[in-house]
């Protein structure tokens, strides 16, 4: 934390923290366009802001894309700010973190914690249903996590196995995993409070993906999650990323497996 908030006392990076939460996913060569500020100046806050967790690379071809990066200000939410009773979803919003995207353009969700743990115990809370369920609220994902298999949904322990067309996209254990993620249900009207002509609409938006790379580091394990392949104003990619009321989406969910992982259990609330 206390790199965190180094970080942010210089106001070029808080600049370059402002860039990427106006647009994400932006190239070095973006980002120095849109300030005034050297590459040489970039490429160093860009180290600072990256070390303290701020900001979380992506590599698409030859390209290297930069994020903000949620995490740290839900670390201090966390700390400071939930003592008084607001909600995570409210947390997130008055903090204005990178979760807001601009709706015109490609939106991503792109989420870096660090966890203590080790590579092969963080696929097993991926990919086995008795360690899913204890941080995904009962839900787990059952599959054989081979390419071209099937992601289907068990809502609770013993019921029944329901296929909503989640496919496994790629899987190499204990390093990267991708699959389809499922459209909205009826139980999604339910949650958000939404018309059943309302639920109609956003069940036709188009199959998103998901992707876990996992990267051991010195003393922890490196996840990044990015949410992506959405349409235009999606409201699944408001959903996942914790922007309607009653959705804490994958920070919370991220947020929980961390917990589950480097202490055995969940908190709630």
């Amino acid at each position: 934390m206390d790199e965190v908030f180094r970080a942010l006392a210089d106001p070029s990076r808080r600049r370059l923290l402002d860039s990427l939460n106006q647009r994400t996913g932006q190239t070095l060569r973006e980002l120095c366009g849109g300030l005034d500020m050297a590459r040489q100046s970039v490429s160093k806050h860009l180290a600072v802001l990256i070390s303290a967790n701020l900001v979380t690379t992506v590599r698409r071809g030859r390209e290297k894309l930069h994020y903000l990066n949620a995490e740290p200000i839900n670390a201090i939410a966390d700390r400071w700010i939930n003592q008084y009773h607001r909600g995570r979803v409210q947390v997130l919003a008055d903090l204005k973190t990178a979760l807001e995207l601009d709706p015109m353009d490609k939106p991503e969700f792109v989420y870096t914690t660090y966890i203590s743990t080790t590579p092969e115990k963080l696929w097993q809370a991926l990919t086995e249903p008795k360690f899913i369920r204890e941080y995904w609220g009962g839900l787990a994902l059952v599959s054989d996590w081979q390419v071209g298999s099937r992601v289907d949904l068990q809502y609770e322990d013993g019921g029944p196995i329901e296929d909503h067309g989640q496919v496994v996209l790629e899987a190499e254990p204990y390093s990267r995993l991708s699959y389809t993620w499922h459209t909205f249900q009826s139980m999604h009207a339910e949650v958000f409070g939404w018309t059943e002509e309302q639920l109609a609409e956003y069940a036709k938006e188009r199959q998103s993906k998901v992707t876990f790379v996992i990267e051991p580091t010195d003393r922890q394990v490196k996840l990044t999650v990015i949410h992506d392949d959405f349409d235009h104003g999606s409201m699944m990619h408001k959903a996942v990323s914790g922007q309607l009321p009653q959705s804490g989406g994958w920070p919370e969910l991220l947020s929980d497996l961390k917990t589950f992982l480097e202490t055995g259990k969940v908190t709630t609330g």
